[in-house]
């Protein structure tokens, strides 16, 4: 237990490894555009289906959403022009916690939509 209220633990079989453990992710974005939301919610998806994984953030410059695993930067902002989508970002995660090489991340949502 680890004395948080309402948290669960559950105990995995001896030598099961939780998924995500030994990826580590850090997600570099700007606060004064607004991009801490888009942060909270791609690392919630994240945890969600990687609970062992480690996500750190950093403030970063005008405009940037930059994200490494590894250390190894997989997607861009400033060179996509976008935020990414969970799905590619959670295949990436994938292809690391295997051990396969990992591929920057190309595809991108508009950051806003205007009507």
């Amino acid at each position: 237990m680890s004395g948080e209220p309402g948290e669960l633990s559950v105990a995995r079989p001896p030598g099961e490894v939780e998924p995500g453990s030994g990826v580590r992710i850090v997600v570099e974005y700007c606060e004064p555009c607004g991009f801490e939301a888009t942060y909270l919610e791609l690392a919630s998806a994240v945890k969600e289906q990687y609970p062992g994984i480690q996500i750190e953030s950093r403030l970063g410059g005008t405009g940037a959403f930059e994200i490494e695993i590894n250390g190894q930067l997989v997607f861009s902002k400033l060179e996509n022009g976008g935020f990414p989508y969970e799905k590619d970002l959670i295949e990436a995660i994938r292809r690391a916690s295997n051990g396969e090489p990992l591929e920057k991340i190309t595809n991108s949502r508009p950051p806003c939509v205007i009507l």
